[in-house]
């Protein structure tokens, strides 16, 4: 008898980085973030995930603190994926063909790279005026690992995370979700997992920003049944985490939920 396929994947290592952002500020904030991860990333891991706009904070300066494809801020992230000889994430600035966009960037130890634009972009913090919206999803894999990328606004509307045929295993979430709304956040985080049987990690910063919002982080990795496996609040936080696959495959099959959702496609 075949071995079941689950069986042949491995359990993923993550390491999350629910950082404090120095405002507007990427050369600080690129060397305080190498300087935590050399002090901090103890053991191998697969995955290292950093905040939305890890290099600036949420800033809608998208002139001033924008860079090009393959600048400053993604060597950076190809030194740290060699150096920890695994991915890199995080969201950026981009200004790519006279535009701006909220970037999340998926670097790999070899310098290749794929990228997500953030498809909705937070009106209240105006950030609709200074960039523009992604329109196309983006599932990468890692260790036969299907993910799901987003950043943080999306978590709000689930049509467009929705887990369509199974086609991802985990919806990775990067974030600048401010504190006032933190009850918001940890129950859509954990509807997402639900909804979606899926893993949801989601990775938020620390610390007040240059507007004086507050961020308490909440950082957590919710599995498919919407079991807690990390949460962290208020504090800066470094931590690796380990997620099972055949846990993933088991409240698949125990809970068939996904197979009698309603069929769609976002155009």
């Amino acid at each position: 008898m075949n071995e079941p396929v689950y069986a042949q994947i491995e359990n993923l290592k993550v390491t999350v980085f629910q950082a404090y952002l120095f405002w507007e500020n990427i050369e600080k904030n690129l060397l305080n973030l190498a300087l935590r991860l050399s002090m901090g990333v103890r053991e191998k891991t697969d995955l290292i995930v950093l905040p939305e706009m890890f290099n600036s904070g949420f800033s809608m300066k998208s002139e001033t603190l924008a860079e090009e494809m393959g600048g400053k801020t993604m060597q950076w992230m190809q030194k740290m994926a060699f150096q920890y000889n695994c991915i890199v994430t995080g969201s950026i600035i981009i200004k790519e063909n006279d535009n701006y966009y909220n970037r999340l960037i998926w670097m790999d130890q070899n310098g290749e790279y794929q990228h997500y634009d953030k498809r909705h972009l937070f009106g209240l913090g105006e950030e609709d005026e200074n960039f523009t919206a992604g329109k196309d999803k983006l599932i990468v894999e890692l260790k036969g690992w299907k993910i799901r990328l987003a950043i943080c606004y999306d978590l709000r509307f689930p049509v467009w995370l929705r887990n369509v045929n199974e086609e991802y295993d985990i919806l990775l979430l990067v974030a600048n979700w401010p504190d006032k709304r933190s009850a918001h956040w940890k129950a859509l985080i954990l509807a997402r997992s639900i909804e979606n049987q899926s893993y949801v990690i989601a990775v938020n910063r620390v610390g007040h920003d240059g507007n004086q919002v507050y961020h308490s982080g909440h950082s957590m990795c919710m599995d498919p049944y919407g079991n807690t496996v990390y949460y962290k609040p208020e504090d800066e936080d470094l931590y690796t985490f380990s997620i099972n696959y055949e846990e993933l495959a088991k409240i698949r099959r125990q809970f068939p939920f996904l197979k009698d959702a309603d069929q769609f496609s976002i155009v």
